[in-house]
């Protein structure tokens, strides 16, 4: 089966479908764009499909450059090699392909090649922060997982490699010009990965509902973001080649990113926390807390929990048999059920509990918490 391929704004122009990242090469050159750098991550990189997807568009006449020295969580120092890359090649455009590591860097690259100073100037929300009023390079995005969503996202989240803090950068001036969403592309990725990245897209639905403020448009796509990620996630993780799931969970994962603009809250504060001190997939990491974080939150909404549970087609309305469901979703979808399972020792709970408080993710959370309650959420995940 194939996915008929469809072409919409929101406000990003999307190409959606099975064979969408074929026409990425037709686009440039009709903006007359013929030095794209590729920015992608060492995995991918090596992977028979990347090479094929370069050797097309040099057969299109691009020039094309790669840059892929990127892994793990993105740092500020892939950020400046990318940018001489950029230079190196005497860059015109960008294409960021992967990822959400891959993603955040292409934009992160595409501010500094006009914007002066260090890139966490520009840190959102920071007294005195620089601002994003200069050009952006024509770039594109082609997502290869669906978690993150940054390929509709208007921020970038980058580590300090100093102090281990993840910094955001936040300006629509980021968000690419035009998306290829091609779910073919996802449909190599093991079980593992589409598990973490499939609980990511499903986290960054369920917190931007949660989240403090009026914004009814993203309460609704989150809405159906988290009913498409509870109905197909576990399709793609136990038969990966069903092509239907897995171009459900790339929408869920778009809609996921454009439905947080509204806020997210303390499960990421969590997550980001554990990718800090024990290097876990971002994505692992929202999987392992989810759970224990909106359980602290549902005397705060119960409303919305209630909501929740009916969204995803549970009997009984409830915050407590929603985190009752999630708790044997993850099971089914192989994530551990504790901190433990994942090799983290009751040591790092303190450090955990403070980079969480420091985290700014949880200002949005619909419920007010401190150090010491992060310290016992950490506990009662452990």
């Amino acid at each position: 089966m194939k996915i008929p391929k469809t072409k919409f704004s929101f406000p990003t122009t999307i190409f959606f479908g099975s064979g969408a990242s074929h026409d990425v090469g037709k686009s440039f050159l009709e903006k007359n764009l013929k030095r794209p750098l590729i920015v992608t991550d060492r995995g991918i990189a090596s992977l028979p499909f990347f090479k094929e997807f370069v050797a097309h568009l040099k057969s299109q006449g691009l020039e094309i450059s790669v840059f892929s020295d990127i892994s793990g969580n993105p740092i500020k120092s892939q950020v400046l090699k990318g940018v001489e890359a950029y230079r190196a090649h005497q860059a015109d455009s960008l294409i960021g392909l992967g990822g959400g590591a891959a993603l955040d860097v292409t934009k992160a690259v595409a501010l500094l090649i006009h914007h002066p100073g260090d890139l966490f100037d520009y840190e959102d929300e920071k007294p005195g922060a620089l601002p994003i009023n200069r050009p952006i390079p024509f770039w594109v995005a082609i997502p290869t997982t669906s978690g993150t969503g940054s390929e509709v996202g208007r921020s970038t989240v980058i580590s300090d490699e100093k102090t281990h803090i993840k910094k955001i950068i936040f300006s629509p001036a980021l968000l690419a010009k035009e998306v290829f969403a091609d779910p073919e592309l996802t449909l190599a990725l093991p079980p593992s990965i589409t598990a973490a990245t499939g609980m990511d897209a499903f986290t960054h639905c369920v917190e931007a509902y949660l989240a403090k403020g009026y914004h009814p448009i993203c309460d609704g796509i989150a809405l159906e973001g988290m009913r498409l990620a509870s109905k197909h996630l576990l399709t793609a993780v136990q038969n990966p080649s069903n092509i239907e799931a897995r171009a459900q969970m790339m929408m869920a994962s778009m809609m996921g990113a454009i439905a947080f603009q509204k806020g997210l809250g303390l499960t990421h504060s969590c997550a980001h926390a554990l990718s800090t001190v024990a290097d876990l997939h971002h994505g692992l990491a929202n999987g392992l807390m989810i759970d224990f974080a909106l359980a602290f939150n549902i005397q705060a909404v119960p409303e919305r929990f209630a909501k929740i549970a009916e969204t995803i087609g549970l009997k009984t309305h409830t915050g407590e048999a929603f985190i009752s469901w999630l708790k044997e979703w993850k099971k089914q979808l192989g994530i551990p059920a504790t901190l433990k399972e994942s090799k983290i020792t009751k040591e790092l709970l303190s450090t955990l509990a403070l980079l969480a408080f420091q985290d700014s993710c949880h200002q949005n959370n619909p419920r007010a918490c401190t150090e010491k309650d992060f310290h016992q959420i950490f506990q009662e995940a452990f």
